[in-house]
């Protein structure tokens, strides 16, 4: 009985077994909540709820700040001037400089570090960007973006820029308000003859970059020439290793000056072979145009250029007389922008025909030691060939000696005091063969005089 029974309650649990199938997933039961601690008044919780929002609000502002400093990565700073002279700074990365100028994303390397000592001026729809040098501008028809204004060698062109825009503006504004008491005829026909040769704002910041950029090209190649000539003039007096040094030094500036000189005269040359790129310059031109295009699709009552004044008024009455005037000439006239850039083209170029002059200085001089060291060398050929005549003929003195120093019977040998009369005698043959071989060596022209 023990036994049958033993073999039941096995089969059965088998059969348990296959009847429940695989085993069902462990339920997960939340934790238990955390034991309530007694608070002994309801200050206490007040308190931990501030604590609690504190903690919060400074994770949030911790994370608002990593972005912050996440984007401002990229930022660099830039110095906003506008044409009434107003100014400031503010750090900008790359998509708000390109949605504020209209300018693709590419331009903006130009103004990068890789491109620090290139020159370019490209003309965009509503911008201009500029690179001469050091100067690294975006100018629109309103205001100049200008990149890293706190550098020491663009300072110069921001004062220039404070200094000379507003008090042109200024001027602007008193012929303006002068010419308002006056009748509107009269002031139409002042602004068309007296104001027509105003420069627009972007021209007057190019004007002003390429005033900064050739001045300081002007004052290195003076520093170049008031450097080089004491150095050369030296070398040409001790040609030593140290003078040479000072020779090679100059000589690497002078090329990477040069180069410098001519990259801006190439743009700006590249400017002046090309009137459709000088006519793109004209940012105020087409701004006015666009402002007039707009007033044309708001206003279809009015065809005449008086009531496009309110599209106008960031300008001043006389400059916008001035524009119109400009527009009516036509868009390919671009006579004052040639002008300005035939001055500087002018200038640069006497700038690179004085770096030039110091090179072909530099060769003359290099010409000269040259020529000093040919001679020095000729004058050591000469001694060398003296030299090897006069070993010559000692050579043949010897040669008779060593005949005589053999061990063969000789009758002289039995003349008494025939040794001094047989050393002179060969002597004097020797130094007659000497000058023998000289004189022909003169006579052949191998030996100076």
């Amino acid at each position: 009985m023990g036994r049958g029974s033993s073999i039941f309650s096995k089969s059965s649990r088998r059969r348990l077994k296959k009847k429940s199938g695989p085993p069902s997933p462990p339920v997960l039961t939340p934790p238990p909540p955390p034991p309530l601690r007694a608070v002994s008044s309801p200050q206490q919780l007040t308190d931990g709820s501030n604590n609690n929002n504190n903690n919060n609000n400074n994770s949030l502002i911790a994370g608002t700040g990593a972005k912050t400093k996440k984007k401002a990565v990229g930022a660099r700073l830039w110095m906003r001037f506008d044409r009434f002279g107003i100014s400031e700074l503010m750090e900008c990365d790359k998509s708000t400089i390109i949605k504020r100028v209209a300018i693709p994303a590419r331009d903006l390397r130009i103004l990068g570090p890789v491109f620090s000592h290139s020159s370019n001026i490209l003309a965009r729809e509503k911008a201009m960007v500029v690179n001469l040098e050091f100067i690294r501008a975006i100018v629109t028809a309103e205001e100049v973006l200008i990149l890293d204004p706190l550098c020491q060698e663009v300072l110069p062109f921001v004062d220039q820029l404070r200094q000379q825009i507003p008090l042109k503006r200024s001027v602007n504004t008193q012929e303006a308000g002068h010419t308002d008491t006056q009748d509107n005829e009269v002031h139409s026909t002042e602004a068309a003859e007296g104001l027509q040769c105003e420069l627009p704002f972007e021209f007057q910041v190019l004007e002003i970059a390429l005033e900064v950029v050739c001045t300081y090209l002007d004052s290195n190649v003076a520093d170049l020439e008031r450097d080089a000539y004491p150095v050369l003039d030296e070398l040409a007096r001790n040609v030593s290793t140290k003078n040479l040094e000072h020779v090679r030094s100059l000589k690497s500036n002078l090329t990477r000056l040069l180069a410098r000189v001519q990259k801006v005269r190439d743009e700006i040359e590249h400017l002046l072979d090309d009137n459709e790129d000088m006519a793109d310059l004209y940012l105020t031109r087409k701004w006015v145009q666009n402002q007039q295009s707009e007033a044309l699709l708001g206003t279809a009552a009015s065809n005449s250029i008086i009531t496009f004044a309110p599209p106008l008024r960031r300008l001043s009455s006389s400059h916008s007389a001035s524009l119109v005037t400009g527009s009516i000439l036509g868009e390919n006239d671009v006579e004052d922008l040639e002008m300005l850039l035939e001055a500087y083209f002018m200038q640069l170029d006497g700038t690179r025909n004085k770096i030039l002059s110091v090179r072909e200085y530099i060769d003359d001089t290099e010409d000269y030691v040259n020529i000093q060291l040919d001679q020095q060398r000729n004058e050591l050929i000469q001694l060398q060939l003296t030299l090897t005549i006069a070993s010559f003929a000692i050579t043949m003195d010897t040669l008779v000696a060593s005949f005589f120093g053999m061990n063969i019977p000789c009758r002289l040998y039995e003349i008494q005091g025939i040794f001094g009369y047989f050393v002179g005698a060969t002597s004097a043959a020797c130094f007659l063969l000497f000058l023998l071989v000289l004189g022909y060596a003169r006579w052949k022209k191998l030996l100076g005089s």
